[in-house]
């Protein structure tokens, strides 16, 4: 007995104006598929139910890149990073709906980068490839610093630190785009100074409900305007011990 997975057509269409193609919805359920395997060594996910799959790891991952799915984003062919991707989120569905960025997931885990490279090539998913590292050393790396349009990162810890992971990575006018759960005002002020230090602004905190359970989430997103010292991002371990 397969999963098989919502298609939510209307709820796609209605709140981000935009739905897969007959392709993207095989890719969503083999993507599924891949993961509800992967899951029985990995333990990559707890969230297996088709339609809580479809709205905590779809949905909640393209609800962010709203500006992309517009089409109204400059340049047309992006380069993003998924920092600290995890299980291939958001970097993964987003790829597949964003078919023509290049992307790079990021993640200091092997076997779970070892399980993306699996996906990638089963999804045939072309300009994705993936990196083993952790956010603080690929930041200084010449490489990838200054080399991304677009920086995704599923907020674990604090916002600054986030924003001192993902800032750095990004060219000039670049975007971070940090995914939140719950947002406080207290947390925009420790925010702005942190995001001041590292030469960005911060562009817009939105806030929505997901359509299925009405969580509440947020999107907060940070704009690079200046230059990023080049002290940031700090080493191994030091911005989750002291934010910024």
């Amino acid at each position: 007995m397969t999963n098989l997975l919502p298609e939510m057509a209307e709820i796609w269409q209605q709140t981000l104006n935009w739905q897969p193609t007959f392709q993207q919805q095989a890719q969503f359920q083999r993507l599924y598929e891949l993961i509800l395997e992967g899951n029985r060594q990995l333990n990559l996910t707890r969230i297996t139910d088709p339609q809580e799959f479809w709205e905590k790891h779809l949905w909640d991952s393209l609800r962010g890149i709203v500006p992309l799915l517009s089409g109204n984003l400059s340049p047309a062919s992006p380069t993003l990073i998924d920092i600290g991707t995890g299980a291939g989120f958001p970097g993964i569905p987003v790829k597949i709906t964003v078919p023509n960025c290049t992307i790079t997931l990021l993640d200091s885990t092997r076997k779970k980068i070892t399980f993306l490279d699996n996906i990638l090539t089963e999804l045939s998913l072309n300009n994705a490839k993936t990196l083993v590292g952790r956010a603080e050393e690929i930041g200084q790396h010449p490489q990838h610093r200054l080399a991304y349009d677009i920086a995704l990162i599923r907020a674990v810890g604090a916002a600054s630190v986030c924003a001192e992971y993902s800032l750095p990575l990004l060219k000039q006018g670049g975007l971070a785009i940090i995914y939140r759960g719950n947002w406080t005002e207290d947390e925009t002020t420790a925010l702005q100074n942190a995001v001041k230090l590292l030469g960005g602004v911060i562009e817009s905190i939105e806030q929505f409900t997901t359509p299925l359970s009405h969580s509440i989430r947020h999107c907060v997103y940070l704009r690079k305007v200046g230059t990023t010292p080049v002290q940031f991002p700090r080493a191994v371990g030091v911005p989750t011990q002291k934010p910024l």
